[in-house]
């Protein structure tokens, strides 16, 4: 990676809203150009209130307040994933994570319906719930999330989640691994299994593991951390490496596939991990299974065989479902990380699109950007960035510039800054 200073951090955050609405930019030039068609009656339904789904409901009514939005999620408030490292470390609450949609939804005039809806009609452009009721659309934006696929690890299945959290999923696996943390004798061993590319968050696993190491070095220093990774490298490896060394001596290994072989299976009930060429025993075993895009858009049809729903990046418009578009971690957006920062700017590009769409103009050529930041302890955090955009030739996102925290830069700066991008960021997605 190119190596930029921290100093255009803040710039990037920012930089990442405006470039995240670029396509709406593209096509103001089409709307002075000729009168834009009412689109007072358009129906369009967002399911899945996440990052990537507030956004697009929030941001299509930015654009036209005269759409009809119908914002579609089971639970009345988000819990966050990110943050939730913090919470399994003690540093913050898990109330700290909830973020619920009343400004949302009252300040945008967005109808919002709390129930789970068990299947999408893309054919009769229905949304259908468990009651048999049915909401119809004329664009329907899925954002879903993520679902684990519990039959890629032998002996690690939803029920051994419990003896082996993942947490992984914001809520009560986050509450019942910092138990488990807080519970560990002094002297045990911390054993983090780390899956192979894609999946929700690439730091965050190494993130977990510096904070986790920050709450042992504290109360039970004779612990230890130790990471199985199922890559032989990861995103800002350099950089955590540097941040264990100094923060945490001798107390985090990370232990690559190169050494450790494929996973072989997890006993969850004595916190063993076999793997090719070596056996882990955990005091406390965190394994984080592979995953794929959430259930609902695997009921639609919209997923391919990599699991994940291959789109269109101009729009987000799905290439096996015509008329639904998919956002966020669910998506097939590379080499956009799955990342919040991703599934916010994705979410303004495909707002854009869906108004575009909806009035029979040109969808504009999107460009994207990402800032990702991890914490090494509460004081010191370190980033990485990327912007993307549309390459027409390849018909798919290209990375064009990217960039982290030098070796010699300020962490403590860094940390002040994610702190200043969630606030920001969760104002900008929440309202």
């Amino acid at each position: 990676m190119e190596n930029r200073g921290v100093a255009v951090k803040r710039r990037t955050f920012l930089g990442g809203i405006a470039l995240g609405g670029l396509a709406a930019v593209t096509g103001c030039a089409n709307r002075r150009a000729k009168p834009r068609p009412s689109l007072a009656n358009a129906r369009v339904v967002v399911l899945g209130g996440g990052y990537a789904g507030a956004t697009a409901a929030r941001q299509l009514k930015r654009i036209d307040p005269t759409l009809k939005v119908t914002l579609i999620e089971r639970n009345r408030y988000y819990l966050s994933c990110p943050g939730s490292n913090e919470v399994i470390a003690s540093l913050r609450r898990s109330k700290d994570l909830r973020h619920d949609y009343k400004a949302l939804i009252q300040r945008h005039a967005i109808d919002f319906i709390a129930a789970e809806a068990t299947a999408v009609d893309v054919p009769g452009r229905t949304v259908r719930f468990a009651d048999g009721s049915k909401v119809p659309y004329d664009r329907l934006i899925l954002a879903p999330g993520i679902d684990f696929r519990w039959d890629a690890i032998q002996g690690y299945d939803e029920a051994a989640s419990l003896l082996a959290p993942h947490a992984w999923k914001a809520g009560p696996q986050t509450a019942l691994l910092r138990r488990r943390l807080r519970g560990m004798p002094n002297g045990g061993v911390v054993v983090i299994v780390v899956p192979d590319n894609p999946y929700r968050c690439p730091t965050a696993p190494y993130e977990r593991a510096s904070l986790m190491a920050y709450f042992l070095s504290r109360y039970k220093p004779r612990s230890k951390v130790l990471v199985l990774d199922a890559k032989a490298e990861f995103v800002e490896q350099g950089l955590f490496q540097q941040g264990w060394r100094e923060l945490y001596p001798g107390m985090v290994e990370w232990l690559s596939c190169r050494r450790e072989g494929s996973l072989r299976r997890v006993d969850a009930a004595q916190r063993v991990v076999h793997t090719e060429f070596g056996r882990h025993r955990a005091d406390l075993l965190n394994v984080i299974p592979p995953q794929q895009a959430g259930r609902l858009a695997q009921l639609a049809g919209l997923s391919d065989a990599s699991g994940w729903c291959p789109v269109d990046p101009r729009s987000f418009e799905s290439t096996l479902a015509p008329g639904v578009h998919v956002i966020g971690d669910a998506c097939a957006a590379e080499p956009m990380p799955k990342s919040a920062f991703a599934a916010n700017a994705q979410a303004k590009v495909c707002a854009a699109a869906v108004v575009a769409l909806l009035a029979d103009r040109e969808v504009g050529i999107p460009a994207l950007s990402d800032q990702c930041y991890s914490f090494l302890s509460p004081d010191e955090a370190i980033s990485s960035s990327g912007v993307y955009t549309y390459s027409a030739n390849e018909k798919r996102l290209v990375a064009t510039s990217s960039g982290e925290t030098p070796r010699n830069g300020d962490r403590r700066r860094e940390a002040r800054l994610a702190r200043d991008w969630e606030l920001l960021f969760t104002r900008d997605v929440f309202g």
